[in-house]
């Protein structure tokens, strides 16, 4: 079974320095209309915001979540309260970010540069449970591993040198040449959510654009199709 959620369907909050689109309900931007309007699975939050010069989110706190980042255009400025606040590290296409909220973490986020926008896509996904210690981590997948392949950048053991996540859940990042295909087959009684980051791809017979993403149960296999360039994330999840 699969059900797709289109771009334009997404609720989106605008202020004067950002533009966010969020592909589940996010806070006030809510449309209990539309299927897995709160998330899907153990997948609660794929926010694609649009950052200002010199603008972003301060300090915020957070709960008992496991948040990613991939930044897509630009650069974002990190801070937080473990310890890598000392570091103030710098998010660039390519790399992932993850934070296990836990018990409490406070951070912020911003476009460090004073002319180009910042693209980010994040992901906030429910841990396996709740009150574990607050953690940092940073790790980059450089193109030529995520070209014509899905290359884990996330699991709950770390394989393959993959940012380790608090939950059964894998998540799967491509960068896809136009006419590229990609399969990835999916064990029985999982799912998968497939976000499609850049350009178009078909999933199956499915056309799927920049900001679609799709709902899968039920079903063996993926199968991927660049239309033309493109990256997409795929999660594999309980």
């Amino acid at each position: 079974m699969l059900t797709i959620r289109k771009a334009d369907e997404r609720p989106t909050t605008k202020l004067d320095w950002l533009d966010s689109r969020h592909t589940f309900g996010f806070g006030r931007a809510h449309d209990p209309s539309l299927p897995h309007a709160l998330g899907f699975r153990a997948l609660r939050v794929i926010n694609d915001d649009v950052i200002a010069p010199g603008q972003g989110f301060g300090a915020h706190p957070h709960r008992d979540m496991e948040i990613l980042s991939f930044v897509t255009r630009g650069a974002l400025a990190h801070r937080d309260s473990t310890a890598s606040d000392q570091d103030a590290p710098t998010i660039r296409p390519g790399d992932v970010q993850a934070m296990t909220a836990g018990s409490g973490i406070t951070h912020s986020e911003f476009n460090p540069s004073q002319t180009d926008e910042t693209r980010l896509i994040q992901v906030w996904i429910q841990p396996r449970e709740q009150g574990l210690p607050p953690r940092y981590e940073q790790r980059h997948f450089p193109p030529d591993q995520r070209t014509g392949r899905l290359r884990l950048v996330a699991s709950p053991d770390g394989q393959d040198e993959s940012i380790t996540i608090q939950q059964d859940a894998r998540i799967y990042n491509a960068l896809l040449e136009s006419g590229a295909e990609v399969s990835h087959a999916i064990a029985p009684e999982r799912h998968a959510w497939v976000q499609v980051a850049e350009g178009v791809i078909e999933l199956g017979a499915q056309r799927l654009e920049q900001g679609d993403g799709a709902a899968i149960s039920n079903t063996e296999a993926l199968e991927l199709r660049a239309i033309e360039d493109s990256e997409v994330l795929v999660f594999d999840l309980a």
